[in-house]
């Protein structure tokens, strides 16, 4: 699991690339997420546009991270999951709980 990470005006961006899987990708999107919450940040948009695959431990920690980021009163949404991870967050019937957005701007223009 790849992660950058870049700011737009109050909406931090966590680009993800790779396999959001139990051992590594789920723990990295942990500690970014405690990073950023550290940092107080409060607009946090994942960007899955490059993840191409997703566990139980990555859907979890999904979860973990959303309601962290409510518990904290910041806001967490998800930029265009690819097919294969939105499938699996719709068969899990997490995907409700998420703010999903098709593109940058849209999102960007959510946190406001």
């Amino acid at each position: 699991m790849h992660v950058e990470v870049r700011k737009k005006g109050e909406v931090v961006i966590v680009d993800l690339e790779g396999r959001l899987v139990g051992g590594v990708g789920d723990e990295i999107l942990r500690e970014v997420t405690n990073e950023l919450l550290a940092e107080n940040f409060k607009n946090i948009l994942l960007n899955l546009e490059k993840v191409t695959s997703i566990d139980s431990a990555g859907v979890g920690e999904l979860v973990a991270s959303h309601k962290i980021c409510e518990r904290f009163g910041a806001e967490l949404h998800l930029l265009n999951p690819h097919e294969r991870v939105k499938k699996s967050l719709h068969v899990s019937a997490i995907l409700p709980v998420f703010k999903v957005h098709d593109n940058e701007k849209s999102a960007l223009d959510a946190f406001k």
